[in-house]
């Protein structure tokens, strides 16, 4: 049997060598120490302040907290999971550090206020750091953009071949993505960082606490407004989650892309050696690895969402021990995008395009079809009429082995008095890129609109 503990005074034995295994969660919960620490200083500060402890015991209080993270950061502490959890540790070696004065610490808090104000410290700290890669992600994609304004992709619908795109286009709309994703995680912060010290166990506390005053001591937005919801809401962790989530899905579809593009028969990209691979036994290939890896990393982060979804579906009010289990997925995720997010701003920019492979697939793949459609019907042929003209002037052009470009104005004449000369000028793939002048659109004013927007983003604070 294990030691008596902290909380034991009711128990006439100790707990079962098993359940200690079972339950301790201080193999992972270690990773709040920074805020579980800043989170008990705050609180001692404003214990001092409603006269619980004197300014001389709380700096005390506070100068031995500084102790225990020098000693965790340097290596030298010795977790004990037979005290369950980070807060038991560091609680425990701040009283062996200044003695029984490191019990009033806990006066007016309850373990489960106290973890729920460092775990919503930790994914607040975590969820900025996603932020700015994002932004490095963002800076990534856009240098990028700008060395391809003038490099013409096959844009696809369905996966097919449907109308020609700049690459810089193609690649901003990834930073669109990427910054909604930031969008996000900022909105989230919102909810996340509000302080719920002072709710104690579940129905707050007898003792005159200040929750403001801890909330404005930890820049924190907000207090709680129900001690019930305080220390039972983990809303703030599934949004990190799905936040993350959506981050990972944007990722894996660029990889996807490349993993595409990559392929000898594209042709569109050559990959960077830093972030490929070779085969054991083909020593042609050149493998993505990197992408592929995103890629499935993507769903192991899905996962943890809906992990966590379901331990929330079923809980009563209020703290329950299931929500130990919110912790696990978090700092698996985090993890993941973190260093997704990291290798994808470093890999970025040593992709390089393929110009002449892009051009050459646009060219085959009659990208300029809606451009004839929209031109008879500029010429007054109602759009289904001149629709179904140029289908099968298509089909004609395919089985020539020629693209509508290559026909002759007799053949066009084929299949239309409204053809002239002048549908060589609209035919073009350069023409058919700048004539797209709506806002948002890929042609070259708007491109360049889009990565002035961009640009702007990346150097807002």
């Amino acid at each position: 049997m294990a030691e008596k503990k902290m909380w034991g005074g009711r128990f006439a034995e100790a707990t079962a060598t098993l359940m200690e295994e079972y339950s301790e969660s201080v193999s992972f919960d270690w990773q709040l120490f920074a805020g579980d620490i800043r989170g008990s200083q705050a609180h001692a500060r404003v214990l001092a302040k409603q006269g619980f402890l004197t300014e001389d015991e709380a700096k005390t209080i506070v100068d031995g907290l500084d102790a225990v993270k020098a000693e965790i950061v340097a290596g030298d502490f010795e977790w004990n999971t037979s005290m369950e959890d980070v807060h038991m540790n560091v609680e425990s070696r701040l009283t062996e550090i200044i003695g029984p004065l490191g019990g009033k610490l806990h006066t007016a808090r309850s373990r489960n206020d106290q973890v729920a104000l460092d775990f919503r410290l930790h994914v607040s700290a975590r969820l900025r750091v996603w932020r700015e890669l994002l932004r490095d992600v963002v800076a990534a994609f856009v240098e990028q953009a700008e060395a391809h304004t003038e490099t013409i992709l096959p844009g696809c619908t369905h996966f097919q071949p449907a109308q020609p795109v700049l690459l810089a286009h193609h690649l901003l709309a990834y930073c669109q993505m990427f910054m909604r994703d930031a969008a996000r995680i900022e909105d989230c912060l919102k909810r996340t960082e509000v302080s719920p010290l002072g709710a104690a166990a579940l129905a707050g506390t007898t003792h005159p606490v200040n929750p403001q005053a801890v909330a404005d001591d930890l820049c924190m937005g907000g207090v709680f407004a129900n001690s019930m919801d305080a220390v039972s809401d983990r809303d703030f962790v599934l949004e990190a989650l799905f936040a993350g989530s959506v981050v990972m899905a944007h990722l894996s579809r660029f990889c996807e892309e490349i993993i595409i593009w990559a392929n000898p028969n594209f042709g569109f990209v050559k990959l960077p050696d830093a972030y490929s691979t070779g085969s054991s036994i083909m020593p042609q290939k050149k493998n993505p690895d990197a992408c592929e890896i995103m890629r499935g990393k993507t769903g192991r982060v899905f996962g943890s969402l809906m992990s966590l979804l379901t331990v929330l579906k079923g809980l009563p009010m209020t703290y329950n021990r299931d929500l130990q289990e919110d912790k696990e997925p978090f700092f698996d995720t985090d993890r993941t995008v973190s260093m997704s997010l990291a290798v994808m701003a470093d890999m970025v920019p040593g992709f390089t395009f393929v110009p002449e492979r892009m051009r050459a697939t646009v060219r085959s793949g009659f990208l300029n079809a809606t451009e004839l459609a929209d031109y008879l019907a500029a010429k007054g042929v109602p759009f289904r009429e001149a629709h179904h003209i140029t289908g099968a002037a298509v089909a004609f052009a395919e089985d020539a082995g020629k693209g509508l470009e290559d026909l002759t104005l007799d053949e066009f004449k084929e299949f239309s008095d409204s053809i002239g000369e002048d549908v060589y000028e609209v035919l073009d793939y350069d023409a058919c890129i700048k004539r797209r002048t709506s806002p948002g659109g890929t042609g070259p004013d708007s491109v360049a609109a889009q990565l002035a927007l961009v640009r702007e983003w990346i150097g807002r604070e």
